[in-house]
Formats: structure tokens, sequence, C-alpha cells
């Protein structure tokens, strides 16, 4: 085998017909990428197990909670840290974003025939109505913090 050079054709008679497939810098540039798309697919796994860590941890906590709220104070079964980590999140975003076409059908039809009516606001009290409800135990938990 030799080792072929970039050069000219001239004088290279049928090499310069027949071209590799690859060069040494082509082979270097697709390995190259055959690495950082690697690279990029560990790090998304690892932000997925880091998402998918938060949420089971989530969920302890909130087993923890439905374990012990027959009857028992519910303040001292949280995690202090979890929620004050939430609290910081909350701070720095407090949008949440559901799908649901038949409440976005009413919301939007309400905003086009009542003068000044505000989906934001409807739908932020709705929510907070509903989630009081369901979860009295976790809301107490929130109700005198400053978010």
């Amino acid at each position: 085998m030799t080792i072929r050079k970039k050069e000219s054709a001239l004088g290279k008679g049928l090499d310069a017909l027949i071209r590799p497939d690859f060069t040494d810098e082509e082979k270097k540039e697709q390995k190259s990428k055959i690495s950082n798309n690697e690279r990029r697919r560990k790090d998304k796994v690892k932000a997925d197990l880091t998402k998918s860590n938060k949420y089971r941890d989530n969920n302890k906590t909130l087993e923890h909670l439905e374990n012990k709220s027959n009857g028992k104070h519910i303040k001292n079964s949280v995690d202090q840290t979890l929620v004050e980590n939430v609290i910081l999140e909350v701070r720095k975003n407090p949008r949440i974003s559901l799908w649901s076409a038949k409440s976005a059908a009413v919301l939007r039809l309400l905003k086009k025939t009542k003068p000044e009516f505000s989906i934001s606001k409807e739908a932020s009290a709705l929510i907070e109505e509903a989630v009081k409800d369901k979860y009295p135990e976790l809301w107490e938990e929130f109700k005198d913090r400053e978010i």
C-alpha cells in the first residue's frame, strides 16, 4: 500500500481518475463528529437520569406524605430542603403548562365574549382552588411562605 499525498492530478496516471472514498482528514472529521454525537448522547442520558432521580425523590416524598396523612401532622414529614428548593424554583419561574382542549375552548370563548376577561387569572384561580382541595396538607406547607 502506498501513502497517498494530496498533490495535483498531473503525473498520477490512473490514481488521478480513481479517488479514495475518504482522505485522512475526512476520516478525522468523521471520527470527531461521531465522538461529538456520542458525547451529546451521553450528556442527554445524564440529564434525563438527573430528571428521573428528581422525579423519584419527589414521588418518595409524596408517598411518605400520603402514608403520614391519616391524622398526623404533615409538616414534620415534608423534607424542608426539598420545600426550599421548590420555592427557589417557583420564584424563578412560577409558570406551569397544561393541555386541555375543552378548557382552552371554554376560556377562549369567555375571552372573546366577556370584556377584560383574563384567561391567566381565571386559570390560576381555578387551579389554585383545585390544588388546595385535592392536596390540603401540601397547600398548608406553602400557605404562609412568601412565594
